[in-house]
């Protein structure tokens, strides 16, 4: 297959949050589909690495920024370097967050602001970035990462909840204000992901982790790639017609 054939070859893409984990397999899936990439992550090293296996391995363009994404001036420098070495972004892919997942009043006012800076912030200063460009084009994809335990009200996410929750919200508004202007807005909220993150909670606190997996009635955790399918498809133009929407891969964890 030729780089021209590939879904997504020569799209300009962003993807946060893209070191590792959920985040570098969505930037992979891109990459295999012929995409230019700007990757944004708090772990220099880990983001460093990413990007060079990747580009070794696709030979597309890709760039990295690090930084804490939930400060504006990070966001404008992710803006700016995209801009400058690669043009304007028609994809946007709001992946930057992490929760700190305590009982409620565990949470201390660190965490609480920590969870929603990771997860809110991020999501409201990438997006108010990027949309101008794609505004201008006429043409524009933002995918958001949302939580299927928004919708389940799962054990200790109250906090998590909220800032997802926020993501959730954010996606309907700015869908219905802008769908006349080829721009669509969509989340994927998965539920538990098997994950490195994931892996060391089953070792250290396996009783909480496997009430995050009783729901789900596959009785198993999403794999990374069936996420980030569904985050390709709805940042294709495929996927026109699909907009303000929170689209679960959960394995059944909710339903309708």
């Amino acid at each position: 297959m030729t780089v021209s054939n590939k879904r997504f070859s020569n799209q300009i893409v962003v993807v946060t949050g893209a070191a590792q984990s959920i985040g570098l397999s969505i930037a992979e899936a891109f990459a295999r589909e012929g995409a230019l990439l700007a990757l944004a992550d708090l772990s220099e090293g880990a983001l460093h690495a990413a990007a060079r296996k990747l580009e070794s391995t696709y030979k597309n363009k890709i760039i990295t920024v690090v930084g804490d994404l939930s400060k504006q001036e990070t966001v404008s420098e992710l803006l700016n370097a995209t801009q400058k070495e690669l043009g304007t972004a028609s994809i946007l892919i709001n992946n930057a967050g992490g929760g700190v997942i305590l009982p409620f009043l565990s949470h201390t006012p660190d965490t609480l602001r920590a969870t929603i800076d990771r997860n809110l912030w991020t999501t409201l200063w990438c997006t108010r970035a990027f949309l101008p460009g794609m505004l201008e084009k006429k043409y524009g994809r933002i995918v958001m990462l949302g939580a299927d335990s928004v919708r389940n009200g799962l054990t200790d996410h109250a906090a998590y909840n909220a800032a997802k929750g926020g993501v959730h919200g954010l996606t309907t508004g700015l869908a219905r204000e802008f769908a006349t202007q080829g721009i669509t807005v969509n989340t994927v909220a998965p539920c538990a992901v098997n994950s490195d993150a994931m892996q060391q909670f089953l070792r250290d606190k396996p009783d909480i982790a496997h009430k995050f997996i009783d729901v789900i009635p596959m009785k198993r955790v999403a794999e990374q790639s069936e996420v980030a399918s569904m985050v390709t498809y709805l940042a294709s133009k495929e996927a026109a017609f699909v907009t303000g929407q929170v689209i679960s891969v959960n394995g059944g964890s909710t339903m309708l």
